[in-house]
């Protein structure tokens, strides 16, 4: 049998129509039961945590880029900027994601500089993918609204593999770059970022823009590919953990539905990996309150358990649980995994009915 056709995942076309008729645009969220006071106490921001995490974040790149930087192009190098990769590559999509909630840190302006840092190391327009999360957040995963699903149905394997070395990734990103650049937005952009907003996309993309040609020139007049090892590339080669991890944040799971539990998953991970992911990995939990600081959400973890399926113990398991529902999508699109529920926690809604019928 053939794959089922690939629906159309666009914010302009047939699946955006009937998400908005439907009533699957903006649902009303599943919300577990927990003491609102409680809530509200993690929500307190404060500037400790975020400011200790940043400068060992930003320390290690000087410290990895700066030895690799004196020993390339020797292969001793390597390990160096391995180091370095990882944190330029894949830390700073955890720091642009809390600080473009603004909940990393309690002082505005330190969000603001991290954010633009990190929005800078990933190639997005800071403009753009904060009207995006606002979008993603709103309508998560649901088909025709939310711009960030990061694999559609059935899965394109090939390209996921690509982008574990941002390849195809980046190079749509600069090609969104160059667009915004001329003046000019894509037309899924154009359905979510403010018409104010648009100058500033396109000032702050010609500034990105320079500082690449910058880049460029001095390799070229060095005859070194040392400045874009530094600037640009850890985007390629140090992409695979923000990839790795965000491909358990969603996929596998239910598409248009109004429950966090079956459209987001939480996984338990290493000390290293929740610095680099900045406990995102507790993704569940987050989606269902915002803006609870990302240095809290372990204890969000423990108060929420009761009402939520159980985390999967490591990234090697979520992976050897996901893997089977991605191979069988190939052939049936439709197949979905539904997480199992405590005994006592609230049960799923009706919309459980529609998914039972294709759960792997």
């Amino acid at each position: 049998m053939p794959p089922a056709p690939r629906p159309d995942y666009s914010l302009t076309g047939e699946a955006a129509r009937h998400a908005t008729e439907s009533e699957l645009a903006g649902p009303r969220w599943f919300r577990p039961r927990v003491d609102p006071a409680v809530i509200r106490a993690l929500m307190v921001k404060t500037d400790g945590p975020a400011i200790r995490d940043t400068v060992l974040w930003l320390g290690l790149m000087i410290l990895s880029g700066g030895i690799a930087a004196m020993l390339w192009p020797s292969w001793w190098s390597v390990p160096f900027w391995a180091v370095y990769g990882v944190l330029y590559g894949s830390a700073s999509d955890s720091r642009w994601h809390e600080c473009g909630h603004r909940t990393a840190f309690r002082t505005p302006w330190m969000n603001a500089v991290v954010y633009h840092i990190a929005s800078f190391m990933l190639l997005r327009n800071p403009v753009v993918w904060r009207a995006s999360h606002v979008r993603h957040h709103t309508d998560t995963v649901v088909v025709g609204r939310d711009p960030e699903i990061v694999a559609m149905r059935p899965p394109d394997l090939w390209r996921i593999g690509l982008n574990l070395f941002g390849i195809l990734d980046a190079g749509h990103l600069m090609a969104r770059m160059m667009l915004h650049a001329t003046g000019r937005l894509h037309p899924d952009e154009a359905q979510y970022v403010k018409e104010s907003d648009r100058p500033r996309v396109h000032r702050i993309a010609r500034l990105w823009l320079g500082i690449y040609a910058v880049t460029v020139a001095l390799a070229l007049w060095t005859g070194s590919l040392l400045p874009p090892m530094l600037v640009g590339l850890p985007r390629l080669y140090g992409a695979w953990h923000h990839v790795m991890t965000g491909l358990l944040q969603h996929l596998g799971l239910a598409e248009n539905v109004s429950d966090h539990r079956l459209n987001t998953r939480t996984v338990l991970m290493n000390p290293v990996s929740r610095f680099l992911y900045l406990n995102m990995n507790y993704h569940l939990e987050h989606h269902l309150f915002t803006m609870v600081p990302y240095h809290r959400l372990p204890e969000l973890h423990a108060l929420l358990r009761h009402d939520l399926p159980a985390p999967e113990p490591s990234i090697l398991a979520a992976f050897r649980r996901l893997l089977p529902v991605l191979a069988r999508q190939l052939r049936y699109r439709e197949a979905v995994l539904i997480p199992d529920l405590p005994e006592g926690a609230l049960p799923y809604g009706e919309e459980v009915e529609r998914l039972r019928p294709f759960a792997v």
